[in-house]
């Protein structure tokens, strides 16, 4: 059975929902390997079983952890080569991607980002130029490196026993003139799931003029993450790590709702593999009309606050 490599970074105490996709993806495509880089849980050792996974690859060098990464794509490489695994998976995130073509570099593997489905036979899927169209790629290397868009797999553990753990060497020309991570800062828990990984998004734009009062309460309520548009952050309205778009950050939820933003290509490119999208604005001809799934023409302050209430209500 073909082997599928799963890159997991720094996990802690559990699995983030996007490294549960890419193992059940895994699954549907060979045996599940698993490539971790930072500290090995018991709990993380448990559930990586419970996804199929056979085999743990971990590194010999402690000092991974502390590097960004050059070093992650050198183990990432070692890893395939040690497990035999023909297809590497990496979540798409900038750091993912980055870590892909470094690792398709090593390998000489070919490279497809912004994956949203992969066939039986390897051939990857992903929505281009802004969701105008969708795409079929094959790479014609013996090894496949792919980054996969988060809730775009729907997650299932099968179970299975207790993995083996394999350790592999990390090559030290990698860690040279490497960017490391020299401190860390705790950020400031808000109870709510992280952009990337949030079935749920409730992303406001210029049209919130300040206040996110209305965006947190229905996220609140929806069990959502926060988003906005490049307008809102700059404007100093939310940190820029909440900015979705082509220079922000790209978002798969099942349900997207945009509220204050008129719909620029640069938003559609963040959010246009949603499945279903949502959109609130005063002005009718706004082009987020264009791309949504419902629209209301509304005043958001006024509209976001009344389906926070009646969700609320509805769920007792």
């Amino acid at each position: 059975m073909e082997k599928v490599l799963v890159f997991i970074d720094s996990p802690a105490d559990s699995l983030k929902k996007t490294s549960q996709e890419l193992l059940t993806l895994a699954q549907s495509m060979g045996q599940p390997v698993a490539a971790v880089a930072g500290d090995l849980s018991p709990a993380v050792r448990s559930e990586l079983g419970s996804y199929g996974v056979g085999s743990i690859v971990v590194a010999a060098d402690a000092r991974l952890a502390d590097f960004v990464v050059a070093p992650k794509a050198a183990f990432l490489a070692s890893a395939a080569t040690a497990s035999g695994a023909t297809v590497v998976l990496v979540e798409n995130s900038p750091e993912g991607k980055e870590i892909a073509a470094r690792t398709g570099i090593r390998l000489n593997a070919g490279v497809i980002t912004d994956v949203v489905s992969v066939d039986a036979d390897g051939t990857a899927h992903k929505s281009v130029l802004a969701g105008s169209y969708t795409t079929a790629a094959r790479v014609s290397t013996a090894m496949t490196v792919l980054t996969v868009k988060a809730n775009t797999v729907t997650v299932r553990a099968v179970g299975g026993g207790e993995p083996e753990t394999v350790t592999v060497d990390v090559p030290a020309d990698s860690f040279t003139s490497a960017a490391r991570i020299t401190s860390r800062t705790g950020k400031t828990a808000s109870g709510r799931p992280e952009l990337t990984d949030a079935r749920v998004v409730v992303a406001g734009g210029r049209g919130v003029d300040g206040d996110f009062e209305p965006i947190e309460l229905l996220a609140d309520a929806l069990g959502g993450a926060v988003g906005a548009s490049r307008a809102a952050t700059d404007a100093g309205w939310i940190s820029h790590d909440a900015q979705v778009g082509q220079t922000g950050k790209t978002v798969s939820p099942e349900l997207y709702i945009s509220a204050g933003i008129s719909g620029a290509i640069q938003q559609k490119a963040g959010m246009q593999t949603a499945k279903i999208i949502i959109a609130v604005n005063k002005d009718a001809d706004s082009p987020v009309f264009e791309i949504a799934d419902f629209g209301i023409v509304g005043d958001l302050h006024t509209v976001l606050p009344q389906a926070a209430a009646e969700i609320r209500k509805r769920q007792g």
